[in-house]
C-alpha cells in the first residue's frame, strides 16, 4: 500500500455548534498502514439515532411581562385592586372621581376617542367585547355606527357612566387576557394627572424569562418546544412566545450596555408550577435537530491530509479509511455519511 499521511482530528463542539478541531500529523509508514484488524484495539459502532444539539441557560419563573396602566383623567384616585388580585374582561381595573376604568380584550392598546363613523382595527375590538359581555343589535365589523352607539349607552348605563354613545379615552384599558395586579404605584385618595402610573399588571398565568446572550439569538425561534427544570428537579415542556431585544443599561461608568435577547416561555401546565411564586429554573433549548441519522464519536473522525474528513475501519487483514460527508456535531456525537457507512460498523477511535 502507498505511503500516506493521515492527520488525527480531535475535536469537540463549540457553542454555535461548529466544530473546533486540532489537528495532529501521524505519518505512517506502509507496514503501518498495512494494519490487521487486531490493530483497532478501540472501537465504536456508527448508530443510527436522533440528533439534537442543545443548549441549556437560567430562567426565572414568574408571571411573565409587566405592564402599566395610566390614568387618562385629572382628578382623585378613589380605588384600587389588591396586589395580586386577578381582574377578568368587564371588571373594574381602578376608579378615577368615582368613575371605573374598565377591563376589556385586545391587543390594541385605546389611543382615541371613539364615536359614531369612527372605523378601525380598535373599533372592531371594541365590538367584540361588547358582544362577549352580551351587549348586541351591532354587527361586529370596523365600523362605529349608531347601533353601535346604542350598546356602547347600554354598557355606560350599566357602569354608571355618563350614558353618550361615545367611547372615551379612560373609561376602557385593553390587555390580551385576564390580568393580575403586580403592584401598585399609587394609593386611593391620591390626586391623580394623566399619564400618571397607577399600576402595574402581568397575565394571570406562569411564564418563565430567559435572558439570552445576542450570540445565542440562534435558540429563540418563535413557537419552538423547550424543556424548563424545575427547583424539585421534575421539568415540565414549555413553548416560545415571545422574542425580543433587550438594551441592559451599564452596571458602572466603565462599563457598556449590553444587548440581549428576551425570551418568553409558554407553560401548558399551570398545575406543575402552581407551588411556586417565584422560582429559578434552567431552560433547554434545542438549537438543531437531525432525526434518523447515522453517527459516530466526535473523535473517530480523521481529517484526511488530502482534504476532508473520514473513518477508519477494519478491512478484511488491514484496515481503510472512508472519506465521510459530517453534519450536525452534538452531545459528542457528529452525523456522518458516505459510501460504506451503515449502522452498526466498527469504527476506530482513540485509547
Amino acid at each position: 500500500m502507498a505511503r500516506r499521511t493521515l492527520l488525527t482530528a480531535v475535536a469537540v463542539l463549540a457553542a454555535g455548534g461548529g466544530l473546533t478541531a486540532t489537528l495532529l500529523t501521524r505519518s505512517d509508514s506502509s507496514q503501518a498502514a498495512d494494519q490487521s484488524p487486531a490493530a483497532l484495539t478501540n472501537t465504536a459502532k456508527v448508530t443510527k439515532q436522533t440528533l439534537k444539539d442543545t443548549e441549556t441557560a437560567d430562567g426565572e419563573l414568574a408571571y411573565g411581562t409587566t405592564t402599566t396602566a395610566t390614568n387618562r383623567d385629572a382628578g382623585t384616585l378613589t380605588w384600587l385592586p389588591d396586589s395580586g388580585q386577578q381582574i377578568s374582561r368587564g371588571q373594574t381595573l381602578f376608579q378615577v372621581n368615582n368613575l371605573p376604568t374598565t377591563l376589556m380584550y385586545g391587543a390594541l392598546p385605546a389611543y382615541r376617542r371613539l364615536a359614531e363613523d369612527s372605523e378601525g382595527p380598535d373599533v372592531l375590538q371594541l365590538e367584540q367585547n361588547l358582544k362577549a359581555l352580551g351587549y348586541d343589535g351591532f354587527t361586529v365589523d370596523d365600523e362605529y355606527t349608531s347601533a353601535t352607539a346604542e350598546a356602547v349607552e347600554e354598557w355606560q348605563e350599566d357602569r354608571g357612566l355618563d350614558e353618550t354613545g361615545v367611547l372615551e379615552l379612560g373609561q376602557v384599558v385593553f390587555a390580551p387576557t385576564a390580568v393580575r395586579v403586580d403592584s401598585l404605584q399609587a394609593a386611593v385618595s391620591d390626586p391623580v394627572t394623566p399619564g400618571q402610573k397607577l399600576l402595574s399588571y402581568t397575565g394571570t398565568t406562569k411564564a418563565v424569562t430567559v435572558e439570552l446572550e445576542a450570540a445565542d439569538q440562534r435558540l429563540a425561534k418563535k413557537n419552538a418546544a423547550v424543556s424548563v427544570a424545575l427547583p424539585d428537579n421534575t421539568t415540565v415542556a414549555g413553548k416560545v412566545s415571545e422574542v425580543s431585544t433587550i438594551i441592559v443599561p451599564a452596571a458602572s461608568q466603565d462599563q457598556e450596555p449590553e444587548t440581549k435577547v428576551e425570551v418568553i416561555i409558554a407553560l401548558s401546565n399551570q398545575r406543575a408550577v402552581a407551588p411556586y411564586a417565584l422560582a429559578a429554573v434552567d431552560v433547554t433549548f434545542t438549537a438543531a435537530e437531525r432525526k434518523n441519522v447515522l453517527t459516530v464519536p466526535v473523535a473517530a473522525l480523521l481529517a484526511l491530509q488530502e482534504g476532508g474528513f473520514g473513518v477508519e475501519v477494519a478491512d478484511g487483514t488491514t484496515t481503510r479509511y472512508l472519506p465521510v460527508k459530517t453534519g450536525l456535531f452534538a452531545g459528542g456525537r457528529v452525523e456522518i455519511s458516505g459510501a460504506g457507512i451503515t449502522a452498526g460498523l466498527a469504527v476506530g477511535v482513540p485509547k
